[in-house]
């Protein structure tokens, strides 16, 4: 083969700094529409995303010439500036150290993002808590 092929989905997922509800249905949109955008200068196309007041869900195409690393690094740094420079908040805002990654396969895409966009539905009946235990033990991953 005389060239590479990518086709990486990546589900990321991080926390507000100690879990704050801070990303109330007033300033959702414009975060996600500025991490969107953020997403998409990296190369990274985005097929959705979504969460709740004190998380988020993003399902987006991986550049092959980044790291998810790189990527996660820059949009929550390029965020948190975008929130506070706008006063979108009152308080500070800033996202908890760390984040979650899974790359899912094309089977699946679908699935994944039906689950994304359903967060508010999903989260009347599991906390973010029960959600990244479950994500975690289903990777076979611990929390420790």
């Amino acid at each position: 083969m005389s060239h590479s092929l990518n086709k990486i989905w990546i589900h990321a997922i991080w926390a507000t700094k100690e879990r704050a509800p801070l990303l109330k249905n007033n300033i959702e949109q414009k975060v996600y529409q500025f991490i969107s955008a953020q997403l998409r200068e990296q190369g990274c196309p985005v097929r959705i995303i979504n969460g709740m007041p004190d998380h988020i869900h993003c399902l987006f195409l991986l550049n092959p010439q980044k790291s998810v690393a790189e990527i996660v690094k820059q949009v929550k740094g390029s965020s948190s500036h975008y929130v506070n420079k706008n006063n979108l908040i009152s308080e500070k805002f800033s996202w908890q150290t760390g984040y979650a990654a899974y790359s899912v396969s094309e089977s699946v895409v679908e699935k994944v993002f039906l689950y994304i966009k359903n967060q508010k539905e999903h989260h009347q009946k599991k906390t973010f808590q029960q959600e990244y235990d479950e994500f975690l033990s289903k990777n076979g991953l611990s929390n420790s």
